[in-house]
């Protein structure tokens, strides 16, 4: 059902995805700590942060995203429906978690 090659794909854009989002994520954390450090009073560094921890949160959520996207590529339906059941789960999650602020 799946070869080779679409399982090295789908590696190789998993390892890309989540190393470019933890990258991100300590960088715009660093750059915000070293700001908020320097001035406390700066909205900037807080925003910084906000969005260091955002990218950080929604690295799992992305990595969901992209395997439903490469696991249709592959036509394998069972973990199609087996990781959109997941993202549902964390799209449900996610919604109660804002609503009940």
């Amino acid at each position: 059902m799946t070869s080779p090659d679409s399982l090295a794909r789908f590696e190789r854009n998993l390892g890309f995805l989540l190393t470019t989002c933890v990258l991100v994520s300590a960088t715009t954390l660093a750059v915000g700590l070293v700001g908020f450090l320097i001035s406390p009073e700066n909205s900037l560094s807080a925003s910084l942060l906000r969005a260091g921890l955002f990218t950080l949160m929604a690295t799992p959520v992305l990595r969901v995203v992209l395997s439903v996207v490469e696991y249709a590529r592959m036509r394998d339906w069972f973990f199609v429906v087996t990781t959109l059941v997941v993202l549902t789960q964390l799209t449900i999650t996610f919604v109660l978690a804002l609503t009940r602020r």
